[in-house]
């Protein structure tokens, strides 16, 4: 099975738009879908403050995604540059040893398509794809 990091972002768009394409993440069968308390945090902050009317359904869509609490001390690569605020998010992904971490963030852009410290940094919608041509 793979694990799939979800960064707030992602739960956000999934949760203010009931037709966003990214709820096909949670039709994944064999996708364990993953998130920290950091991350969730993150999300509920924001959707409370931009669209309140969906605080329900981010409700929802966490109660499904396994949420990692402790992440532990995980060395970060060398060379890695993010902002502080997103250095706990790669920091989760990889502590959790997630295949690959889902972001439209774009603090992450120059690693989209690469893999560090084992964690495939990709947009959703290109995973979503990706998905579809195996």
């Amino acid at each position: 099975m793979e694990r799939a990091f979800l960064d707030a972002n992602v739960l956000f768009s999934a949760a203010c738009d009931p037709s966003c394409r990214l709820l096909e993440l949670w039709q994944l069968a064999d996708v364990e879908l993953v998130a920290s308390a950091y991350v969730a945090a993150e999300a509920y902050h924001n959707v409370s403050a931009k669209c309140p009317h969906r605080m329900k359904a981010l409700h929802r869509l966490l109660a499904t995604v396994k949420l990692v609490i402790k992440t532990g001390a995980r060395v970060l690569p060398p060379g890695l540059v993010l902002p502080a605020k997103d250095l706990p998010v790669m920091e989760a992904a990889l502590a959790c040893d997630a295949d690959v971490l889902l972001t439209g963030d774009k603090h992450f852009s120059r690693y989209f398509g690469r893999v560090i410290g084992g964690t495939l940094v990709l947009r959703p919608g290109d995973y979503l794809r990706m998905r579809q041509r195996r």
